[in-house]
């Protein structure tokens, strides 16, 4: 049996307030509706607010143009024309959209031939026993690259890793589970994610300076070094806070570990070689000279070689996953390949209808004027409480990582309050990817403790089968030294960066 005390607070009296509040938490949050729903209440909503505003004949003045615009009104002639001339347009010219469904061409198909779960389990069955901690966190918060799917891959590995070299494997599962979600956003190579919020953050800068874009490396450097420093702190908090607590274990494991097949060896060693002949042939290209990948003064930022990371980085997986899928007979022909494609498109097919929604919101919050008129007097409040510079930002980020307890999509919580913002930020002089830095160190670091998180019960359900009565209070309480140390790290190396002026991705400050 495993030690009976695992997890749990004894004192009945703390166990039923713990209880009590995190129960507060889910009902409030079982009451939000759908993300695709909210945004289509949200946007009625602003459609009545704009008719209710414009009535009073407010306007505002664009920090940027010196233009004073009206607020207007969905409500009206114009209006109507404008909802259902614009709809389609608002969602197929959406950038997240094919940022996101492109890199998903590529990411999905080196997840369908099983490339990122075979890299998963080398990274951490390779591991020598004494960093296998650091390797269990660093393999979870690398593991975003399969999104969601890492949620069910790595923390039932990382547990049966545990107890393989005679450690507790509710210490491992907590070690893969913080580094998959509070780690989600952090990662060494563009991905997804990055696509995602650039792509958003982008629409919602538009407002104060049309000519801005967020691009996919944006915070690049900030969460390349996040990486280390994370897998550095979650190793600590297991084996400093999380094993010592749980004690030793005693029970039986159900499963044993698998004993790795040698054809997925040999195809994740081709996979490799074949992304770096790859690496090694655009390196050649973008340092060619006079290479049409550098700008005309020979510069890569800004560089049509970063305008175009997206479609790099799709052929970098395309690569990668084909040689893979051959080499384990998952590809016998070229028609396995779009098939693969299309199973990764299908996989979106919530984010696609999601967007659709996101998109309408998105739009009226700027045709209305309501988005810059919330930012510009938004701006001005927090300048005449003399609350500005990195404590505002703190609170944003502290306000996020409390949002997060309600609502877990990071899409839609992005989609949500990037409109309203970055603007405010932006007049504020702070560039939107700072803010989108923000917001994703907020984003990611309660993930592990949100009853929100649908993969929680999914997280529970592994815990069981070590320890029969562990329950959502007891996964809480694992999960929650993780949350406060990356939210805390991350806070200060927020600060460290923005003090000491390092680019948080090529040519990206905190400042405009």
């Amino acid at each position: 049996m495993s030690n009976p005390n695992v997890g749990m607070n004894n004192d009945p009296v703390k166990q039923k307030g713990m209880f009590r509040f995190l129960g507060a938490i889910e009902k409030v949050g079982n009451k939000l509706p759908d993300p695709f729903m909210l945004f289509v209440y949200l946007a009625i909503f602003i459609i009545l607010l704009s008719w209710l505003i414009s009535a009073f004949g407010v306007t505002v003045i664009h920090p940027g143009t010196k233009e004073e615009l009206p607020i207007k009104s969905l409500v009206s002639g114009e209006g109507i024309q404008y909802i259902l001339e614009s709809m389609l347009t608002n969602f197929t010219s959406f950038k997240p959209l094919g940022l996101v469904l492109a890199m998903m061409l590529g990411i999905g198909l080196a997840e369908k031939v099983g490339l990122l779960e075979a890299g998963i389990r080398k990274t951490i069955l390779n591991a020598p026993k004494s960093i296998v901690t650091y390797a269990v966190v660093f393999t979870g918060i690398m593991g975003n690259l399969a999104s969601d799917a890492a949620f069910v891959v790595i923390p039932p590995l990382a547990a049966m890793v545990f107890y393989a070299v005679g450690r507790h494997p509710l210490a491992g599962l907590a070690a893969g589970f913080a580094g998959t979600g509070a780690g989600f956003t952090a990662n060494l190579i563009i991905a997804g994610t990055d696509a995602l919020l650039a792509g958003i953050s982008t629409e919602a800068a538009k407002t104060i300076d049309k000519n801005i874009i967020v691009t996919p490396v944006d915070n690049w450097y900030f969460m390349m070094l996040s990486v280390f420093v994370l897998t550095i702190v979650g190793a600590l908090i297991t084996e400093k806070v999380i094993e010592p607590r749980l004690g030793k274990y005693e029970g039986k494991m159900g499963k044993e570990l698998a004993e790795p097949n040698p054809l997925e060896g040999k195809g994740f060693k081709n996979a490799l070689l074949a992304g770096l002949a790859y690496l090694v042939v655009v390196a050649v290209i973008l340092f060619w000279p006079n290479s049409p990948l550098r700008n005309e003064e020979g510069g890569i930022i800004p560089s049509p070689f970063l305008n175009g990371i997206v479609p790099i980085l799709l052929f970098f997986f395309l690569t990668m996953g084909i040689t893979y899928g051959v080499t384990v007979k998952k590809i016998t022909s070229t028609r396995d390949i779009p098939k693969y494609m299309g199973e990764a498109i299908k996989d979106m097919a919530g984010y696609i209808v999601l967007i659709f929604a996101a998109a309408q919101f998105i739009a009226y919050f700027d045709w209305t004027n309501i988005g810059i008129w919330v930012a510009v007097n938004g701006a001005e409040l927090l300048t005449s409480l003399n609350f500005d510079g990195l404590p505002v930002v703190i609170g944003y980020v502290l306000f996020t990582a409390l949002l997060n307890l309600l609502i877990f999509s990071g899409s839609a919580k992005w989609a949500l309050e990037a409109p309203i913002f970055i603007p405010m930020f932006m007049i504020l002089g702070y560039h939107p990817s700072f803010i989108q830095v923000a917001y994703r160190i907020a984003d990611s670091s309660t993930n592990i403790i949100t009853p929100m998180n649908p993969y929680l019960v999914v997280i529970l359900s592994f815990m069981r089968e070590y320890d029969k009565k562990a329950g959502i209070g007891t996964l809480i309480s694992l999960m929650l030294p993780y949350s406060l140390a990356f939210l805390v790290i991350w806070i200060i190396q927020l600060i460290i960066f923005a003090l000491i002026g390092i680019p948080f991705g090529p040519g990206i400050h905190m400042n405009l």
